[in-house]
């Protein structure tokens, strides 16, 4: 039995934890610089615009977490939830619990009258997209994600100030 509720200020240490464990299994070890602070701030602070929900066994015990925020479809005129991290402990995989968190944001969608729910997922990783497959979630195969980070957003950011003037 999995139990899904929004996150707490206590489970800030778990979701870290996941956090980490979800970086080593996207073979990126080293690249998380979150901390309980920021975490703790971007969840639970003055008007927070970043919601995690927990799933738990039956026990009360954390088996996973789903992290999200909202995004705007121009093409629909309303909101849609974009899923930045959904992560099930390996030990409780194939029970269930990540479906009940996309179960989850799928029904909150549906409530709030939102577009969609999407989420990236890395080409390597089979095992999640034939999940996700499984749900009935679509790739976007013309779609390609790009991003600026690090000195190329500083180097590209940099010139915008000197544009202001």
């Amino acid at each position: 039995m999995t139990v899904i509720r929004p996150a707490a200020a206590s489970d800030v240490p778990a979701i870290l934890q996941m956090i980490h464990d979800l970086a080593i299994y996207e073979k990126e070890p080293d690249a998380v610089r979150n901390t309980p602070d920021m975490l703790a701030g971007v969840l639970f602070g003055e008007n927070p615009r970043v919601f995690a929900t927990m799933a738990e066994s039956d026990a009360g015990e954390v088996q996973g977490f789903a992290l999200w925020f909202l995004n705007y479809s121009t093409w629909e005129g309303v909101h849609g939830i974009y899923l930045e991290d959904l992560y099930v402990k390996p030990e409780a995989r194939g029970a269930g619990h990540g479906k009940a968190l996309l179960q989850y944001l799928a029904a909150t969608a549906v409530e709030r009258g939102y577009a969609r729910v999407e989420w990236s997922v890395l080409d390597w990783n089979e095992p999640s997209i034939a999940f996700y497959r499984n749900l009935g979630a679509a790739p976007m195969d013309e779609w390609s994600t790009f991003r600026l980070t690090g000195d190329a957003l500083a180097a590209f950011g940099s010139r915008a100030e000197a544009a202001r003037g």
